[in-house]
């Protein structure tokens, strides 16, 4: 009887500590990935690059930013349409963009190596 009680102590241990570690391993990684998100490679560089809502009441109009545009413009700019797009994508379900500053526009050059871009999600 008690080499019973030993063996069910110890499989309850094991199972604690599996527990344990698996939570131990899955919060690491979660600090590890945090900001990967938002980092996307274009022509082999990566950019770290963010679209959010201008404001609360029109979340339609989102601001494309993409840091260390200076690298090669040409990259910033898909960067930025690619960040725009993924706003869109997951507020309205679609791709479609009316850009007001946009990624075509030749003249929207990076001010402090920062790229900044506006437009309006278009689900219809």
């Amino acid at each position: 009887m008690k080499n019973t009680r030993n063996i069910l102590t110890k499989a309850k241990a094991t199972r604690v500590a599996t527990g344990v570690v698996l939570c131990a391993t899955l919060a690491l990684s979660a600090c590890v990935n945090r900001n990967k998100d938002d980092q996307f490679a274009f022509n082999g560089i990566y950019f770290q690059s963010k679209a959010d809502k201008v404001s609360k009441e029109q979340r339609d109009r989102f601001e494309s930013i993409v840091k260390r545009a200076n690298q090669d413009l040409a990259a910033a700019r898909e960067a930025g349409r690619y960040a725009g797009t993924r706003y869109c994508i997951a507020e309205y379900g679609t791709s479609r963009i009316e850009w007001i500053v946009g990624p075509d526009n030749e003249a929207v050059v990076p001010v402090d190596d920062t790229l900044r871009l506006e437009g309006i999600c278009r689900p219809t």
